[in-house]
């Protein structure tokens, strides 16, 4: 379970592919998210966007929580924290930082890109360790990567089974490869009403949580803001769902075809 949870966080902020020159967020963005693992409410996820300085850069600051509740914390409990800060222009991740408790199983990191030198400083604090990673420009963390998605990409350029690739990087494992394939249109019921989404299939590795390498899917508002509603993943064992439970301040009205 230990990439599992990490990985949510990345799906609850994926968004689809935006329009240009209509903005998809704006500072003060913050979303809630119910976390069902089978027939328990397992864990409540939260995701704030404001907007900070970081060595005179202006930069957006993302701060995604997760925590699990009641009677699920007896079996598994999880408390994790992911930063990031990334360029307000470019959507270039500057610093990520990523505290992880999940069963026992815990990281502390953070990482400084430095793209003068094109490498990336990571600080393992629980292990007192540094490493020197290379990237390039177009790399993004877990949390940077998906304002970068719904900032650059025109949803119209886009056909049902095409995918997009991104570089990213978030822990000690180095840069890996994300794949989001595209699959049409669905309307769905939500707390909030019906609504018109754009439905994708994040490509992932098969093995010890996963099923099979298309085991989740998840699913976008097809409106300007491009907020995930939903993400249901087949697991080795079990299954695991995420709805969207809360909003407040986006950018642009959240469409709702009906109560």
């Amino acid at each position: 379970m230990k990439k599992l949870f990490a990985l949510i966080f990345l799906l609850l902020v994926m968004p689809a592919m935006a329009q240009k020159h209509y903005p998809a967020f704006k500072s003060g963005e913050w979303l809630k998210f119910r976390i069902h693992y089978g027939f328990l409410n397992a864990s409540y996820a939260t995701l704030h966007l404001s907007s900070k300085t970081l060595d005179s850069v202006p930069v957006y600051h993302v701060v995604g929580r997760g925590k699990t509740t009641g009677f699920a914390s007896i079996f598994f409990k999880v408390d994790d924290t992911f930063e990031s800060y990334f360029d307000r222009k470019d959507g270039k991740p500057y610093r990520f930082i990523r505290k992880t408790d999940e069963g026992g199983y815990t990281k502390d990191i953070e990482i400084d890109f430095n793209y003068n030198q094109e490498k990336a400083i990571l600080k393992d604090n629980k292990a007192g360790k540094q490493l020197d990673i290379p990237v390039h420009n177009s790399i993004q963390d877990l949390l940077s990567a998906s304002y970068h998605l719904r900032d650059r990409y025109q949803l119209k350029e886009f056909k049902e089974g095409q995918s997009i690739d991104l570089d990213m990087l978030f822990d000690d494992d180095g840069v890996f490869k994300f794949q989001l394939k595209y699959l049409g249109k669905e309307v769905i019921r939500t707390k909030f009403g019906k609504v018109e989404c754009l439905k994708f299939r994040p490509l992932v590795q098969s093995g010890r949580v996963f099923k099979e390498k298309e085991s989740l899917t998840l699913w976008v508002s097809n409106d300007l803001n491009k907020i995930p509603v939903r993400i249901k993943a087949d697991l080795a064992v079990g299954s695991i769902k995420a709805d969207l439970d809360g909003y407040n301040g986006l950018r642009n009205q959240f469409k709702i075809i009906m109560k």
